[in-house]
């Protein structure tokens, strides 16, 4: 039989010259034009899951993937469903004795649960869906995702917390209220205008004023996403983009989806058995130092790896047509550990995480090459980049009695319980506590719950204890949380039915450093033919870092770009241009009362077809039309007639737009 072929003319298995893998959707005005067959950047859709015919020559060529984070295996995944390599060709080397990087989750009731942090998670995380949508789900019949389930689990059981931000001992806050004056505002818009090229190196605390960096908003925001008032004003900057479509969201954490376990048995495992199940290769102990890289003019090619494989030097050769992919830096390096009765130690330098460490594959790459960055604006300063948390599993008592007024649903319903973070405003570690749906771990016992708390700033004697949060055993930890939560005369009884498990990262938020152009490197530098670097401190066109959704798309870009796979990434979602979220946003940061001009929209109109776009006035009918004359007053000045002839002419103007023909 002769084979089939669907069109008349060459169809090629690479992409064209010239061919963006990684689209800007900043970068101009996309329009259609004859010849333009590629979607608009940033748009989203099944279009954009289209398969393509193989690399040629694929099948024999191999790739190292160098880091077993979320970041190597998204690598391994889109090498595999969009690069058609085979997956025994693939091997991943991973550092720790376990995959998962810095998405962890571990321990058992007897000696306490442990997770170092958590994923938020939202729905235009796109680059996350689309991998999870073709992993299968755990504990979910044949033919169900991962995202299958977590939808299941979020349309059924919807997050918000009731008790977002909590001062004095436990005074509930009104967080829907962001306590932004219009000056305040303004500061969010103009940072929201500026440029990216303008805000290189930049901290957040040279921009804002005092009174916005006390405010509940940045409250809600800093705690939300970690962010110390010494960070990158750049990357503040992004999220704001990022999440302009959720500001409404964050006084109640509507706007926020978790799932069922935590994310090393929600994520990491139903991943890893999809890879092995597929035959990619994983190594465990394994650190990689340097890579050999022969430079042949402008062309940079990986030749071999060097490597520490369970203690023991080893050297890899790699072929010039094959991959390798490269996390450059960590989060969680040197984490010091600790329990009840002691306090964790910093096991690097304040500047220099050391020789025997996973940032050394970066520093040595920064060495051969400027195209690879500058490690030291990340690491170089971990009085700036580090904070702890704690993981408290705990048996009936007054800490959880007290966390069921502060939840949502009963602890023990398995259903949401605190929603995300309750942040003690008045702490002086800015400490936060979270409960997420219980179990949080497969094998937990129906009595047991497990908490999270981390505490931000780490250089402030606690309200209580006169320590920092670095220097506190668990226990020390524990009275302070019992103290914001005003149940501190029952600490005994806390502390006999509670195990705590604590870990102190030097790098947590190294990621949010201030940073110029070229200080973070390209997922495929200049010049190279082979090496895609993935992480939280890679460069891309308009993402966030610190989420998942970073590493995975680093990981996709790379492997279209190495391959030349005629597929694009999409930028992020285009919430941001969208005018309904935008009003929505504007609203939000005037804690939910009219923005000056918002009433003036609703007359125009509020008798159209695109009526929907605004917000419902929160004010009866009878009320509309003074409070519309006082906001002219406010555009316009106090010249009576004058407000009187423009009303008249706004009326004028709706009625004719929603009038009949005659």
């Amino acid at each position: 039989m002769a084979k089939k072929t669907i069109a008349k003319f060459d169809i090629s298995a690479t992409a064209p010259e010239g061919f963006e893998h990684e689209p800007d959707a900043t970068g101009g005005f996309w329009c259609h034009k004859p010849l333009n067959t590629l979607p608009p950047g940033d748009f989203i859709s099944p279009y954009s899951r289209h398969k393509t015919l193989p690399t040629p020559g694929v099948e024999k060529r191999k790739a190292w993937i160098i880091g077993g984070g979320v970041g190597g295996l998204a690598a391994a995944f889109y090498l595999i469903r969009d690069g058609h390599m085979p997956a025994e060709n693939i091997s991943i080397l991973e550092e720790m004795s376990v995959e998962g990087g810095s998405m962890d989750g571990a321990g058992n009731p007897e000696d306490g649960y442990i997770i170092r942090g958590g994923r938020e998670m939202n729905w235009n995380y796109d680059t996350l869906w689309d991998l999870f949508q073709d992993i299968p789900a755990l504990e979910l019949p044949e033919g169900y995702s991962v995202l299958d389930e977590y939808r299941m689990i979020n349309d059924n059981d919807p997050n918000y917390s009731k008790a977002r931000l909590i001062n004095k001992s436990g005074e509930i806050l009104d967080s829907e209220d962001l306590g932004l004056s219009k000056s305040q505002q303004w500061e969010l818009i103009r940072l929201m205008l500026k440029r990216k090229e303008e805000l290189d190196d930049t901290s957040i605390e040279e921009y804002f004023s005092e009174g916005f960096l006390q405010s509940n908003f940045w409250f809600l925001f800093r705690t939300m996403f970690a962010f110390k008032n010494c960070h990158s004003l750049l990357e503040t900057k992004l999220y704001l983009h990022r999440f302009l479509d959720s500001i409404d969201g964050f006084g109640d954490m509507s706007v926020l989806l978790f799932p069922k376990y935590n994310q090393y048995d929600t994520f990491i495992k139903p991943l890893t058995n999809f890879l092995r199940e597929k035959g990619v290769k994983f190594t465990f102990e394994a650190r990689v130092d340097d890579l050999d890289i022969s430079f042949t003019g402008d062309n940079k090619t990986v030749t071999g790896i060097q490597a520490f494989i369970k203690g023991e030097e080893q050297y890899i050769e790699v072929g010039k047509n094959d991959l390798v992919f490269a996390l450059t830096g960590s989060m969680t390096e040197h984490t010091g550990y600790a329990g009840m009765d002691d306090a964790p130690e910093l096991s690097c330098e304040k500047h220099d995480p050391g020789s025997e460490s996973g940032w050394n594959l970066w520093k040595n790459l920064a060495k051969k090459s400027p195209v690879f960055g500058k490690p030291e604006k990340f690491y170089g300063d971990v009085d700036k980049s580090i904070w702890e948390s704690a993981t408290l599993t705990c048996k009936p008592s007054p800490l959880v009695d007290k966390l069921k007024t502060l939840s949502v649903n009963d602890p023990y319903s398995g259903r949401t319980v605190t929603g995300g973070i309750v942040t003690f405003t008045d702490s002086n570690w800015l400490l936060s506590v979270t409960c997420n749906r219980q179990p949080h771990f497969p094998d937990q016992p129906d009595d047991t719950l497990v908490l999270w708390v981390y505490g931000l700033l780490m250089d402030k004697q606690g309200n209580l204890v006169n320590k920092t949060m670095p220097e506190c055993t668990g226990k020390e930890i524990l009275t302070e949380l019992c103290h914001h939560l005003d149940i501190e005369d029952q600490l005994d009884e806390v502390i006999a039915n509670t195990k705590i498990r604590i870990a102190l990262m030097p790098y947590i938020t190294a990621q949010f450093m201030p940073r110029a152009a070229g200080d973070r490197p390209r997922v495929v530098p200049e010049g190279c033919t082979n090496l895609g670097l993935v992480g939280q401190f890679v460069e891309t066109r308009n993402d966030i870092i610190f989420t998942m959704e970073a590493s995975i798309r680093t990981a996709r870009i790379g492997v279209y770009k190495l391959l030349n796979i005629p597929k694009q990434v999409p930028d992020i979602s285009p919430t941001q241009y969208d005018i309904r979220n935008i009003i929505k946003g504007a609203r939000a940061l005037n804690s939910n009362k009219p923005f000056i001009g918002e009433r003036m929209l609703h007359r125009l109109l509020d008798k159209t077809y695109f009526a929907h776009i605004l917000p419902p006035l929160p004010e009866p009918e009878e009320k509309k039309q003074t409070h519309f004359e006082e906001e002219l007053r406010e555009l316009l000045g106090k010249g009576g007639d004058l407000i009187h002839k423009f009303s008249s002419w706004v009326n004028s103007l709706r009625d004719n737009f929603s009038s009949k023909d005659k």
